[in-house]
């Protein structure tokens, strides 16, 4: 028996096509397409993205880029984060690229859509530490939680009624959960 594999492209050939989509990734080699994932979902990104650029740029620390930021993953694979904040020191000032990010970021949030399984919330997040990244948190909205993931540690949970920091990526940076949901 002959299986046919579908054609396989580079994050180059996928920016070229589909550079101007959202809700779709490349994941070894093949397009990954998500359903629109809703009102709550945009509440919940904007909110965040909001929050953690202020905090930035009160620091005048990076920037905060939002809404499917295409990050390179290997030369097949390429994510499209929610929120990710990246240092000057990563990427100095005056110098974002038109196409897709290069370098990891410091930060990236993930907003858990309605039609997310937890596995493929988790692979993003693993594909994210592979490359370098130090947090990732995923905010999910039907439990009002953030769980924050660092490479070669556990799992962080934090509920509604606490207080999220984040150390190592926003020194500072003290945000009650609940304000990521508020609508």
């Amino acid at each position: 028996m002959v299986v046919a594999t579908p054609p396989t492209m580079t994050a180059e050939e996928f920016f070229a096509l589909h550079g101007s989509e959202s809700n779709i990734d490349l994941v070894r080699g093949q397009i990954v397409r998500y359903q629109m994932p809703g009102a709550k979902h945009g509440v919940v990104c904007l909110a965040a993205g909001a929050i953690v650029r202020d905090f930035v740029r009160s620091g005048k620390l990076g920037r905060v880029m939002g809404n499917d930021t295409y990050i390179r993953i290997s030369p097949d694979s390429v994510r499209g984060a929610d929120v990710c904040y990246v240092s000057y020191d990563r990427l100095p000032q005056g110098s974002t690229p038109d196409g897709i990010l290069e370098v990891p970021p410091d930060l990236v949030i993930e907003v858990r859509s309605p039609s997310d399984l937890w596995t493929d919330a988790l692979a993003k997040m693993l594909d994210y530490i592979r490359i370098g990244v130090p947090v990732v948190v995923i905010l999910d909205p039907p439990t009002e939680s953030a769980s924050v993931y660092r490479p070669g540690t556990r799992q962080d949970i934090f509920e509604k009624d606490q207080t999220l920091t984040l150390p190592d990526a926003l020194p500072g940076f003290a945000v009650p959960v609940a304000r990521f949901f508020e609508e």
